[in-house]
Parts: C-alpha cells; sequence; structure tokens
C-alpha cells in the first residue's frame, strides 16, 4: 500500500515508519526537515516538505497523522500554547481538506490524540465512552479529534488513537525519568495517587497497524495497557528495574511552581482502559509494566 505519515520522524512515528517498510509497504513522510527523512531512511522513503505537494492526482490508501509540537518541551506561555494548537489543529483541518480534493481517496485517516482527551478524573476508571473534565489539554485533544472526525462526511474511515504515556528506548517518558533514577535522585511526583496509562511502543504500532488491516475499526480508540498504574507504583517499579531506590519525592507545590499550568500532565489522573481494542480482541505483547521496562532498558543498553 501506499502510506503517507505526518510525524513520520518522531519517537513513534519513525519505528511506525520502520515496520511499515518491512512489510514492503511504500511510505512517504511529510516533514519540514526532508534531509532528516533521507538520514533516517535514505532512498526507502519519499519526503514531502509542504502539504501543497499533495495533488488531486496524490493516491494514499493511508494517511497516518502523528504531526505536532512537543507538549512537554517548553512551560505553557500563552504563545507556547497556541503553538500546540495549531501544530495539531491546523495541519489536520489542512490535511482533511487535501483529502477532500483527491480524485481517489483514502481508505483510512489514523489521527492522533491523548489521553489528555479526558482530563483530570481522579480514580475514575475511563473507557472510550467516559466524559471529560474541561482543561487546557483536554480542549486541545477534543478539537484535534473534531478536526480528524471532519474526513468522515468525505467517505473516509476515521481511526482516532488516543495515545498514553509511551515506553521505549530512545525518547518519551522513560528517557526523561532514567538519568534522575540512576542518579538516586528519582521518586514520587505529589502524593504519588495519580494514575498513569502508559503504553509500550510496539504495542502502539500493532493498533496502527490493526487499524490499518481491520476495516471495522472506526472512531476513537485507547492506545493504552490493560493494566494503569498510579504515579507510586510506577515510581517503584522503574527503580526496582533499575536497582535503585526511589528517595526523593517532588512536592506538588514545587511541581506547579517550575511548570505552571503544564504541571496538569504530572499531577493529573487518568485511569484509562483500552475497552474497545479488548472487545476486538487486541492481544498486547506488553501488558505488564514491569516488563514493558526491562524492555525499553534492554534496548538502551545494547
Amino acid at each position: 500500500m501506499n502510506i503517507l505519515i505526518t510525524g513520520g520522524t518522531g519517537f513513534i512515528g519513525s519505528k511506525l515508519t520502520e515496520s511499515l517498510i518491512k512489510q514492503g509497504h511504500n511510505v512517504t513522510i511529510l516533514s519540514r526537515d526532508p534531509n532528516k527523512v533521507s538520514a533516517l531512511f535514505g532512498s526507502m522513503v519519499t519526503a514531502l516538505s509542504d502539504l501543497r505537494q499533495l495533488t488531486p492526482d496524490s493516491s494514499y490508501q493511508v494517511i497516518i497523522n502523528l504531526a505536532g509540537a512537543p507538549i512537554f518541551d517548553a512551560r505553557w506561555s500563552e504563545a507556547r500554547k497556541q503553538l500546540l494548537r495549531n501544530s495539531r489543529i491546523d495541519l489536520t483541518t489542512q490535511l482533511v481538506e487535501s483529502m477532500s480534493r483527491m480524485l481517489v481517496k483514502p481508505d483510512v485517516f489514523i489521527s492522533g490524540s491523548a489521553i489528555g482527551y479526558y482530563g483530570d478524573q481522579g480514580d475514575n476508571i475511563l473507557t472510550e465512552q467516559s466524559a471529560s473534565r474541561a482543561d487546557f489539554s483536554q480542549q486541545l485533544c477534543a478539537d484535534w479529534e473534531a478536526a480528524a472526525i471532519s474526513a468522515e462526511k468525505h467517505g473516509i474511515r476515521v481511526c482516532l488513537i488516543r495515545t498514553g504515556l509511551v515506553i521505549a528506548d530512545g525518547g518519551g517518558l522513560l528517557q526523561r525519568m532514567l538519568l534522575p533514577f540512576r542518579l538516586c535522585l528519582g521518586g514520587r511526583l505529589g502524593e504519588g495517587n495519580q494514575w498513569m496509562s502508559w503504553i509500550h511502543r510496539q504495542d502502539w504500532i500493532a493498533i496502527a497497524e490493526a487499524m490499518i488491516a481491520d476495516n471495522s475499526m472506526h472512531g476513537a480508540y485507547n492506545a493504552t495497557a490493560p493494566n494503569p498504574v498510579t504515579n507510586n507504583e510506577f515510581t517503584k517499579t522503574l527503580a526496582a528495574c533499575l536497582k535503585r531506590p526511589a528517595l526523593l519525592p517532588v512536592p506538588a507545590w514545587l511541581l506547579k511552581m517550575l511548570l505552571g499550568e503544564m504541571s496538569e500532565l504530572v499531577l493529573g489522573s487518568q485511569r484509562v482502559i483500552p475497552d474497545r481494542l479488548l472487545a476486538n480482541g487486541f492481544k498486547f505483547q506488553y501488558p505488564n509494566l514491569t516488563n514493558a521496562i526491562n524492555q525499553a532498558l534492554h534496548s538502551v543498553n545494547e
């Protein structure tokens, strides 16, 4: 198949691209930095630098939309929050407009989202049917999804992938936590009672590939392992895997002072269950946090 990916050089997108290439698909990546695409994939991938290169004659069976400015890379000033919105919502809107002009429409449009869609929900168990609670992350995800789902009016099957905290080597949540924990400076965040819904990157890729293959899949899916944990449990598990103590909790007041509104990302609680994936028969390779972390650490050390 011909597959177009935005965000195809990122932490998730690059490994998804590798997997799709191995399966024999023709992959095109839309990126502002075509040189990075070439450096990562050479001639195995076609690079586009501008949405305007998508014409009515462009033909892709699958379009996967993972682009967006990193959510955790800078404090949330008003300008930064606008950048986060524009890089997700505006790009998705433009991508759908490009698809609407294609003479042959894609079979499926898979668009990124996040479990931030639900807002801070404490101990509530959250499925795809759960109501959300408003905050910046929730509104960002809701508007992002609304932009993507508009592709349905053009006869395109749409899958929304609400991603949890992704565990793997080379980036993401784990990469940020490794150094302080290895230096015995790790600890719980706040009281540690907030729920962390996580997923191993290999399972995330398998979910996206299932969405491509199964034309009965549509709408929103929680891309999280079926066993969420509290921050206390995550902290203890990571420390045990690293054979280090977890001695230095970070108080909530300090996180709020240092991160401002962005502290909701680490203090907010989403106890998410992948209800629709489980009902669809999806089998997780890494349903257990210890196994997921150990696999990622093994890859880091290879």
